[in-house]
């Protein structure tokens, strides 16, 4: 088994994250909004940091957990989510606009909704 109280506290953390990308993505409409101005470009680099850290606090719940918790929601794809992390902080020059306004747009809400889940089945 493993440290239930310890995971639900990691489990509310990147909970928030999502959150504060919801947030901060909201008058984001394209890929463009990133690019166009400062203001769009600190959006991308503050999301990329809630990315990071989801990320990292993934594995370490993994850690935690014994690699036992995550499996049983296959709704997300964990390796993608923990790779992006990976991406980001290796590569990120090379980070692609395109691609964080499709994880924005298309899976952060389903991460969220999932994360959510996961804190209440722990209780």
């Amino acid at each position: 088994m493993f440290d239930k109280e310890l995971a639900a506290e990691i489990l509310k953390q990147i909970y928030k994250a999502t959150q504060v990308i919801l947030k901060r993505f909201e008058p984001i409409k394209s890929h463009y909004d990133f690019t166009c101005s400062e203001t769009g470009m600190e959006k991308l680099d503050s999301i990329c940091m809630q990315l990071i850290t989801i990320g990292e606090s993934l594995k370490n719940l993994d850690k935690v957990t014994n690699f036992l918790l995550l499996p049983n929601y296959p709704q997300v794809d964990w390796k993608k989510v923990k790779g992006l992390r990976d991406v980001i902080t290796h590569h990120y020059f090379d980070v692609n606009a395109e691609a964080i306004f499709d994880v924005c747009q298309n899976h952060i809400d389903k991460l969220s909704q999932t994360i959510k889940l996961i804190i209440n089945d722990l209780n």
